[in-house]
């Protein structure tokens, strides 16, 4: 018996090996579709599982890594302003509590432990966050996580993590002391500057450019999704404070749910 994401991020099961290879011949899972085995703890990908290796050609899917060539910030601002994109702030927030109810432990753990972190050196919050975002990103896309990969920041891009994250926070705090509305703007702006630098291994420059440029085509809908990211880290706050260690991986993910929608590649669908 095995359970199963699906491309909506539900869990779905248990189901019958002979019902997820129909779903295999079907075309409804692939080898990268995450899968968790009767009596295990952890998720795989299908095409890891030796019993499914007749009908995948191959038992281990391919190693997934970092993009080796860095976006053209550009070219993809130019490409993204063209299409246009929507942001959808319900579907934000259900796709995000949906994904960490799903992977609990490894996101809330995660979080809360970069937090404590952060709080204790401050100064490194730009590679620690990169890093969460980063894993975050991959368990949206149902490519395997570990706790590791919240510190990737550290090794993937750690000076632009770092430079951006000190420059976003001293010229907010400048824009803030200017009636408060210049710090609001800038900080909206740069709402995607991490993820753009650990997924599309961008510069702190050019990343925080492209988000300035691409936010301010729907500047009051982002404003809207922070505002309401806001409002569920503040409930989390009101129960006892420990809700907050659930609501704030809730407001990220429903931020890197905006990204996705955004600059992301839509995810093989699966079953």
């Amino acid at each position: 018996m095995y359970k199963i994401i699906g491309a909506d991020n539900k869990v779905y099961g248990p189901v019958a090996v002979e019902q997820l290879r129909q779903w295999l011949q079907e075309g409804r899972a692939n080898a990268q579709t995450q899968v968790q085995p009767e009596g295990a703890t952890d998720w795989k990908p299908l095409g890891s599982l030796p019993e499914f290796a007749d009908l995948l050609g191959s038992a281990a899917p391919p190693p997934i890594a970092p993009p080796a060539v860095k976006a053209d910030p550009d070219a993809l601002a130019a490409e993204i302003l063209a299409r246009g994109y929507d942001i959808d702030i319900g579907s934000c927030i259900s796709r995000g509590w949906e994904l960490v109810k799903n992977d609990f432990w490894l996101l809330v753990g995660s979080s809360f432990l970069i937090e404590v972190i952060y709080g204790a050196v401050g100064i490194i919050g730009g590679p620690l966050f990169g890093g969460l975002n980063w894993l975050f990103l991959k368990r949206m896309r149902r490519q395997p996580g570990e706790l590791g990969d919240a510190f990737a920041g550290f090794t993937l891009a750690f000076l632009p993590l770092f430079v951006s994250a000190l420059l976003m926070t001293l010229l907010g705090l400048v824009g803030c002391l200017f009636c408060l509305i210049p710090g609001i703007y800038l900080l909206v702006s740069w709402t995607f500057v991490l993820p753009l630098i650990v997924d599309k291994k961008l510069d702190f420059w050019p990343a925080m450019e492209l988000s300035r440029k691409v936010v301010a085509k729907h500047f009051w809908a982002i404003l809207g999704l922070m505002f309401v990211v806001t409002l569920v880290e503040i409930l989390g706050l009101l129960l006892c404070c420990v809700g907050v260690f659930v609501t704030k991986p809730i407001g990220r993910a429903a931020v890197l749910y905006a990204y996705e929608d955004i600059f992301g590649t839509r995810p093989t669908q699966t079953a």
